[in-house]
Order: C-alpha cells, then sequence, then structure tokens
C-alpha cells in the first residue's frame, strides 16, 4: 500500500490508506538547509544549536529516468531527491547540492495520537511537544522551575534535564491512523509534533532513510522487533526471585544471608561496589576498572561460588570508560584503545565529576574486541559474574577523534556499539540467555543486543517528571520499538540536596517491582543517608512480601518471554496495544498491561490511597477482593500492599493470578 504518486506539480506518498506526506509548489514538505552545529557537553548533559541557513524552497518537482523524483528550488542552486526503495517500504531523500539537513513535513488527520520517541519519561504522546533525539544524561528532576532541577543546574551543567532528555532516544515515531516511520539515521534527529496536523522530521544529514510500517498498534511494535532481529531471552534464574542489590563489601552478604532466612525470595546479589569505590561530592560512586577489588570483597570467588550452589547469581557493573588512575588504563592508552584529542595523540579524558576517564574506542576493532574478551569475558564472566549493569553509553563526546567515523554521527550509535560488545562477550562464553546484563543507553538497534533495560537514575521520590511514575512510561514508550523488557531500581537512585527516600517510596516501589519482569533494587547514590530495603522491619516486611508475589509470577512471566521471542511484543504494554479503537487509551501512561491478562496500575503519588483506574473492554477481576469491574474508569481502592491490579478471569492463568493475593498476605 505504499505508493508515490505525482500530484498537483508535485507528489503524494501513501501509507496505510492514507496520504502522509504532502509535496506541492506552494507547500513544500520536504526542505533542505546547512547547518553550523554548536554542542555544548557538561558531564554528559548536552545542548545543542545549529546557525544553519534554510535553502530555497523546493518548489519544482519532475521525475527522472530513474524514477526518483528531484525537488529544486526556483534557481535550481537547492536539490534534493526522493524514491522509495525497490526492495522494501524505505524511503530514501538525498540533497543533491550538498546541504546537510532535510526536514520532512508528515500530514497528521486532527485526531492522530503520536507515540514513540525511544524510551521517553515524560510523556507517552508525542502531540504538541517536541523531542530531541540526542542520548544523554536525563538530568535530576527533569523539571526546570523546580527546585530540584535548578540546583542540579546551578553550576551552569544544565544537569536537571527536562521533559525530553533522556538515555535512550529513538527516531521512531508511532501514529493512532495506522502507520509508524523509523529512521535509519544516527544523526542528530528532532520530532516535532507541536503544530496540529504536522509531525516535522528534521535531521542533521543530507542523507535520510526511513523505512515504513502499516498497521494497528501491536502489528507495528511486531514489525519494529522484526526489523532488528529476534529478541534476547530473559534467564530463566531472574524470574525466581528478586536481585538485592548491595554494596557494603563483606556485609552485603551477611546482609543478604538474613533477607533469606526472614522469608525473602531471592534470585541473584548484585554488589555494583565489586570493583572498589571512590567517594564524590555526589555520593558513592564506583572505581572505573573493571576487575575485582580484593579489598572490598577479600574472598570474593569463593561468595561467588557458595552463592551460585544455593541457586542464587551473583552480578557486578561495567561501563565503557576507564579511570585514569586505575591499572587497565595504561594498558588500554599503551595499545593505542581510546579516543584521541582533535590536536594530538594523547588520550581524550571525560571529566565524570571529580575525576577522570578515557573513552575506549568502539570504531576499533581490536579495541572492542580487547573489551570483550579481556575485560568481560575474563575479568567478569571467567570471574564467576552471572550478570551486570552495563551502565553509560551516552556519554561520547564530540570534540575528539576516533579511530573511524565522525563523532556528530558516532554519539548515538554509541550505545548500540557498547550493546554489541557485551552480547559478543556473553557469546563468546556460550552463556547468551543465561547472563543477565542490562543498559540504561539506547538507539535504534540496541534492541538486538540488550536483553533488558532500566530506566536510569530516577530521583528517590514521587516527582512527576523523575520519580516513581515515570519508569512505567519508560516501559511503555521503549516495548512501543522493539524493546522487549524494562525494568527500574526499586527505590530510585538520586538523592540530592536533602532529598531522601520516604518508607512510603519504597515500599510503593516494591509494589511496582513485583510486577515487573526483573524485581532489581538499589542503594542508591547515597545509601548511608538513605533508607534500604532492610531498615526496618516494616520494610524487611515489605520487601520479603513483594519479593514472593514477584516469584509467584514467574509462569506467568515465562510466557512473557516466549510471546516476546515469538511475537516481538514487550511484556509491559500500553493499553492500545491491545485496544487500538478505544481513543480512552490512547494518552494512558500511569498503568499498563502486563501481557494480555494482567493489568497493572502503581500507586505513584505519595499519599494516595485510592486511584483512578481505567479498565477498557472485557472481563475484570480485582486481584485482592475477587470483585468484577465492568470496562471504564474506576476509583480503586488502594492501601498500602494492594496497588490496583486486575485479571481476566478467563485467562489461562486466572488460577496463578488468584493466588497471589495468598502470596502477599
Amino acid at each position: 500500500m505504499v505508493r508515490l504518486t505525482s500530484c498537483d506539480g508535485g507528489f503524494d506518498l501513501a501509507l496505510a490508506g492514507r496520504i502522509v506526506l504532502r509535496h506541492r509548489p506552494d507547500q513544500p514538505a520536504i526542505s533542505v538547509a546547512s547547518g553550523a552545529p554548536q554542542v555544548a557537553m557538561v558531564r554528559g548533559n548536552f545542548r545543542l544549536s545549529d546557525d544553519a541557513v534554510a535553502a530555497g524552497p523546493l518548489s519544482l518537482a519532475e521525475v527522472d529516468g530513474a524514477g526518483a523524483w528531484v525537488l529544486a528550488s526556483d534557481d535550481s542552486s537547492a536539490k534534493a531527491a526522493i524514491r522509495l526503495a525497490p526492495d522494501a517500504p524505505r524511503l530514501w531523500v538525498t540533497a543533491l547540492t550538498g546541504h546537510d539537513r532535510v526536514t520532512l513535513d508528515f500530514t497528521l488527520a486532527p485526531d492522530d495520537v503520536l507515540w514513540g520517541g525511544g524510551e521517553q519519561m515524560s510523556y507517552l504522546a508525542l502531540n504538541g511537544r517536541t523531542f530531541p533525539i540526542w542520548t544523554s544524561e536525563p538530568g535530576v528532576g527533569r523539571d526546570p522551575g523546580t527546585p530540584l532541577t535548578d540546583q542540579a543546574s546551578a553550576d551552569g551543567s544544565f544537569a536537571g534535564g527536562d521533559y525530553w532528555t533522556t538515555n535512550y532516544p529513538e527516531p521512531t515515531a508511532l501514529c493512532s491512523g495506522g502507520w509508524a516511520i523509523s529512521l535509519a539515521n544516527a544523526e542528530y534527529a528532532e520530532l516535532d509534533a507541536t503544530v496540529p496536523g504536522r509531525l516535522r522530521v528534521h535531521v542533521w544529514s543530507g542523507e535520510v532513510a526511513i523505512d515504513l510500517f502499516e498497521g494497528q498498534p501491536a502489528d507495528l511494535t511486531r514489525q519494529l522487533a522484526a526489523r532488528f532481529g529476534p529478541r534476547p531471552a530473559l534467564p530463566e534464574w531472574a524470574l525466581g526471585g528478586a536481585v538485592v542489590g548491595l554494596k557494603q563489601g563483606e556485609a552485603s552478604f551477611d546482609r543478604l544471608d538474613a533477607l533469606i532466612a526472614a522469608g525473602a525470595a531471592v534470585s541473584g546479589l548484585w554488589c555494583e561496589d565489586w570493583v572498589g569505590v571512590r567517594e564524590t561530592s555526589f555520593g558513592r560512586r564506583l572505581f572505573w576498572d573493571w576487575q575485582w577489588n580484593a579489598d572490598r570483597y577479600p574472598d570474593l570467588p569463593a561468595r561467588i561460588a557458595a552463592l551460585k550452589a544455593r541457586g542464587i547469581r551473583f552480578l557486578g557493573y561495567v561501563n565503557p570508560y576507564l579511570a585514569v588512575d586505575g591499572p587497565l588504563y595504561p594498558e588500554a592508552a599503551a595499545k593505542g584503545f581510546f579516543a584521541k584529542c582533535l590536536d594530538s595523540d594523547e588520550p581524550y579524558a571525560v571529566d565524570f565529576g571529580e575525576f577522570y576517564a578515557g573513552v575506549v574506542d568502539f570504531t576499533n576493532p581490536a579495541a572492542a574486541d580487547w573489551f570483550a574478551e579481556e575485560v568481560i569475558g575474563k575479568r567478569m564472566i571467567d570471574f564467576g559474574l552471572d550478570g551486570w549493569m552495563a551502565d553509560f553509553g551516552e556519554y561520547l563526546p564530540t570534540d575528539l577523534r576516533l579511530f573511524d567515523g565522525d563523532p556528530m554521527q558516532e554519539h548515538n550509535r554509541w550505545p548500540v556499539r557498547w550493546a554489541e560488545v557485551n552480547a559478543r562477550a556473553v557469546a563468546s562464553r556460550g552463556r547468551t540467555g543465561d547472563v543477565l546484563w542490562f543498559m540504561r543507553a539506547g538507539h535504534t538497534g540496541v534492541q538486538a543486543h540488550c536483553p533488558l533495560l532500566w530506566a536510569g537514575d530516577q530521583s528517590v521520590d514521587f516527582s512527576r517528571h523523575d520519580g516513581i511514575g515515570t519508569v512505567i512510561t519508560a516501559a511503555l514508550s521503549s516495548g512501543l520499538v522493539g524493546n522487549a523488557f524494562s525494568h527500574s531500581d526499586v527505590g530510585g537512585y538520586t538523592s540530592l540536596f536533602g532529598n531522601v527516600r520516604t518508607p512510603e517510596l519504597l515500599l510503593r516501589w516494591y509494589e511496582l517491582g513485583a510486577f515487573s519482569p526483573v524485581m532489581r533494587t538499589h542503594e542508591g547514590n547515597r545509601p548511608d543517608d538513605n533508607l534500604q530495603i532492610d531498615s526496618s522491619a516494616e520494610l524487611i516486611e515489605g520487601f520479603i512480601r513483594w519479593s514472593r508475589v514477584h516469584a509467584a509470577l514467574a509462569p506467568y512471566v515465562r510466557h512473557l518471554v516466549s510471546e516476546a521471542q515469538a511475537a516481538g511484543l514487550p511484556a509491559q504494554r500500553a493499553l492500545f496495544m491491545h485496544h487500538p479503537d478505544d481513543t480512552e487509551t490512547f494518552t494512558i501512561q500511569d498503568q499498563y498491561l502486563y501481557g494480555a491478562d494482567l493489568m497493572v496500575a502503581p500507586v505513584i503519588e505519595a499519599g494516595a490511597v485510592m486511584r483512578k483506574v481505567y479498565l477498557p473492554a472485557g472481563e475484570w477481576r480485582h486481584l485482592w477482593s475477587g470483585a468484577d469491574y465492568a470496562p471504564g474508569w474506576h476509583d480503586v481502592p488502594a492501601p498500602m500492599g494492594q496497588p490496583p491490579v486486575f485479571y481476566r478471569p478467563h485467562s489461562a492463568f486466572a488460577p496463578l493470578f488468584a493466588s497471589l493475593a495468598r502470596v502477599a498476605a
């Protein structure tokens, strides 16, 4: 149904039975320009601007001998070629006159709703806003004008962020009208939906490739997933309980044993401090040299073996940088494996806040191989780790020199290269599907390599743009573009300026985490200032209860893993994915379908003991009371320990769902 046809001196692009691109001499839908970008970065926080010079309107259009449309300005100083690929639904736009900016205006119907943009934290629907596609730190608070955000940005670092800052942006948009577009480009781009009736796609490149898709939301998600290949499976062991995050050296093992003795269901122990710690003004950070720190964990090999004998896996931490004061740095520098300064062959050093690190240059195949084999392979997998947080990936500066490629083009590709290195290391040991590693950074293509996303460094609060609720939006938006599994730091991560966890926040995050594919806790950046899962009897009891619920759901999650691999559907789904004709579902981002048979509406507001829940067509049974609810909006009781959860009474898993109330009792 994809067609490019002439009309009124221009052309129309038809998709899903609709005209989505309408180019006319007096209303051109495609334009070109020449840009002069400015990029500022402070510790992974970016601001980009562009002194672009627009070319004249491309008002002339004709078909050349090869069947492509050639657009030109009146004086022929600007030209662009438009063509459909012969073997796939892909639209190519190429500037023919040296311009390096392309803009396309797609046509929307008045009631069209747009989704996409990768992993978005603040808004599931894109309408009315612009979303820059540039991987970065998401920021603290992410709401300019609020105290937390303004304090984070007070040093000029713009570290407070905004609604659009994200670790994982992607130039993909899905439309409720039955179509989707996804750019193959990695350069900076913008999805601009600020003008009603128009989606403007602006790309900092002279050549743009756009894949075109047709279908209802679930079909579009399946097609987007298929574009990147089969979904990696979650390890079976990760489904049987919570992954406990502790970073107190040897004391972590005694704390874990106490939780297990009290009745917690535990599948893994995650000690990101296995490499040692570095105390900074930001908080307790890690020593960025990716190997066992025997001072902090003297008996770690024996500890790992003993845990594994009990069915508990040990997980660690790694990222694609090496601290300049660590022992691995000189080895990598001697081999020439770091990105270089522009004006010398010295390794480029990135400021990570009170310490510096070199950028391992993954455009150099030898450097990528070395990191996969010598660092992840030998020092992590062979050492005994069964998983890790594969952190960062979004920091690549643009004022450095790479072994191969332009950093402006490579910046968004960097998370994908980082994912490839991790996946290659795991595959080299025959451990794909058994090792659990997870990332926060991403861009188009990361889906084929990374088995699990995590939503990044949320603030330890209920704030609208950076608190507990953002992890739901993150899971739903990333799931639409082919990422099957997402989870979050239970309890949040970022604690600054006196913002600390409350018991209520931690208890509510337990509830959300239990209904996620992986339930993993985190002590945060300032563990000594914050409540932890074993800080009180109430918090221990809550963790035990919800870890058991998570473990009890394992058969259902196993089913969702199979669905993801077979059909490309995510575990956590936007409501409209199964109800595309119900417009009420189009902008709901604070509840989700967990598979097709569970509706989960976590409590994400402080002090709430009731919340509004929307139930689409069909039969729904309240998990805690057993009462049946009709479709529509409901005020549902939500006391602590009973977040609104509903299930399909005729589901094959209905007996399992009904048993959860007893498990949580």
